[in-house]
């Protein structure tokens, strides 16, 4: 769990970047990386520029952008579609494979390991020769927060 809440609750340290990828770091760097550090939630690029303009960090769009799209090349963040079709970024306590359950409304996020899922897609390759294969699995509802409230309207 090096990417993200620990066991206990707290955040682990961010990994340094994969091997072969030196990235500078700079001060907006930093800045991207410890605002995803407080969030707890999937967050679009222009959602994060709002908070870091909010903390007063010089940061620009174009940079947040970039960063963003570097620290998930990195394995350190990862990268959706939300329901508009948006990408979306946060930092996740699992490492390595993983799935997500979305909250189609406040966009609460649930890790979720799949090995069900995993077999399928290697078995479906497979009878059609295909290799190197890839895949997302992304589910979409209410969270129990967001059903309840729409059980009390």
């Amino acid at each position: 769990m090096s990417q993200g809440a620990t066991a206990d609750g707290n955040r682990a340290p961010v990994p340094a970047p994969s091997a072969g990828k030196e990235q500078r770091v700079t001060k907006q760097r930093l800045a991207v990386s410890a605002a995803l550090d407080d969030l707890a939630d999937f967050v679009s690029t222009q959602e994060l520029h709002r908070i870091l303009q909010g903390r007063g960090t010089s940061v620009s769009l174009a940079t947040s952008y970039r960063i963003l799209q570097s620290l998930a090349d990195d394995g350190l963040v990862d990268v959706l579609r939300n329901a508009d079709g948006e990408a979306v970024y946060r930092r996740c306590a699992v490492t390595g494979h993983h799935h997500h359950l979305l909250c189609r409304n406040c966009g609460k996020a649930v890790e979720v390991e799949a090995p069900a899922v995993e077999a399928w897609a290697a078995r479906i390759a497979k009878e059609h020769g295909f290799t190197a294969v890839e895949h997302t699995v992304e589910i979409f509802g209410l969270c129990p927060d967001c059903t309840a409230r729409q059980s009390g309207n």
